[in-house]
């Protein structure tokens, strides 16, 4: 990464994403803006006009937008499950793999053999960054011990303070029961243990659980919320993704800041999540990679009203990409989702389900100067070129990220 120096940008096509978070119809506004300079000064955009006064570096009217927010990764995990995936190429189902020994508990033994995570999750903002992800929330959960758990949040510290992405960090303590462990007993051991040590050591914003069928119940994800609360820090949801277990509602009566995946989720749900401030995260990724065809409802949620957010889910068996650019263009496919609602979704919308809205997620002035420049000079282009190399240029803090 290059030092941070002053820098004017003209000539862009500018996607502001100003005027905050997007709800609906409101979703599709992109609050563009023609033909005008970018100034940036100490990291943070200081001007924006038409005819900003300097030198600076004409962009032939290139699309610039926000850096893109992915706020539902796994970044850190050892090794992969390409097995796997070629099972369910053959029709194995995602729970039958599990049940055969596969899934998250394969995940947990590579992890475990693994010497240095930091590498790992290095490699992974490296391939998260050439697809104009400037920042991320990563999630634990790879490790199902206590120690192993601190280590993963650990090396997010390390990556963070090693820049140049922003990691927002999150325990999912509850993600799989351990081997040879009752769930009750882990449950009490992620709440009484591991959550306050985490907390104290300022290691995570969030906690996290996977609640599902096999899994963890309704139950153990409000014993989570309480220790949660009494140790300060936020919660994000897993839910209703394989089955409808009314975790949508869940998550809502226990103030989360977010409820994920949702594939299942009805009516009921979407009116509780409508009538609330915890926002949906929809990962359309996971529905394709597990070769499911039950994809969120978006539509319904957008004409509800709802902030709709979303994010890769980045792990290495149920959503083996990095990458929002294929997100946004399953959403627009799958979901109907429009090329705007999908740039929306994957910035402001983003930074505001991690309370970074203030800071980042749009071009305004004051905010920090996280920032893509696009080999493109419509926003639809984004989400509609499948798999083509479209970012051209990328700051992060107003210091330029040589890819």
């Amino acid at each position: 990464m290059q030092g941070m120096a002053d820098l004017l940008l003209r000539n862009v096509r500018l996607a502001t994403l100003a005027g905050g978070v997007r709800r609906g119809a409101a979703m599709n506004d992109l609050a563009l803006r023609d033909g005008v300079d970018v100034r940036i000064v100490d990291g943070r955009i200081a001007e924006i006009g038409p005819e900003v006064s300097g030198d600076g570096e004409d962009c032939g009217g290139r699309l610039l937008t926000p850096g893109l927010i992915d706020v539902h990764t796994h970044l850190i995990f050892g090794g992969c499950r390409a097995g796997e995936f070629a099972h369910r190429c053959q029709g194995a189902t995602y729970e039958q793999i599990a049940a055969a020994g596969g899934g998250i508990r394969s995940t947990l033994r590579q992890t475990a053999e693994c010497d240095d995570l930091v590498a790992i999750g290095r490699k992974h903002l490296d391939w998260m960054l050439a697809n104009g992800t400037t920042t991320l929330e990563a999630k634990s959960g790879y490790a199902m011990t206590s120690p192993g758990e601190i280590a993963i949040l650990e090396a997010y510290r390390d990556l963070a303070e090693q820049g140049p992405q922003r990691i927002v960090p999150t325990l999912l303590g509850l993600h799989a029961v351990p081997v040879g462990m009752d769930r009750e007993a882990w449950v009490a051991e992620v709440c009484d243990h591991l959550i306050p040590e985490v907390a104290r050591r300022g290691l995570a914003k969030y906690v996290d659980a996977f609640v599902e069928q096999g899994y963890f119940t309704l139950d153990d994800a409000r014993l989570l919320a309480l220790a949660a609360g009494k140790a300060g820090l936020g919660m994000r949801l897993h839910v209703d993704q394989l089955t409808a277990g009314g975790g949508a509602e869940l998550a809502v009566s226990l103030g989360a800041s977010t409820a994920d995946h949702l594939e299942q989720t009805g009516r009921a749900g979407i009116a509780a999540l409508a009538d609330s401030k915890t926002m949906p995260v929809l990962l359309p990724a996971s529905v394709y990679a597990l070769r499911k065809s039950k994809y969120p409802d978006a539509r319904a949620m957008i004409d509800a009203g709802l902030p709709v957010v979303l994010a890769t889910d980045f792990n290495p068996g149920s959503s083996p990409t990095p990458s929002l650019l294929f997100v946004m263009n399953l959403a627009c496919v799958m979901m109907g989702m429009s090329p705007a609602e999908a740039l929306s979704a994957c910035t402001i919308n983003a930074a505001a389900s991690l309370g970074l809205d203030t800071g980042i997620g749009s071009i305004e002035v004051g905010k920090r100067a996280d920032l893509v420049l696009w080999d493109a000079d419509d926003p639809a282009q984004i989400a509609y070129w499948i798999g083509a190399p479209l970012v051209k240029r990328v700051w992060i803090g107003g210091s330029e990220l040589r890819m």
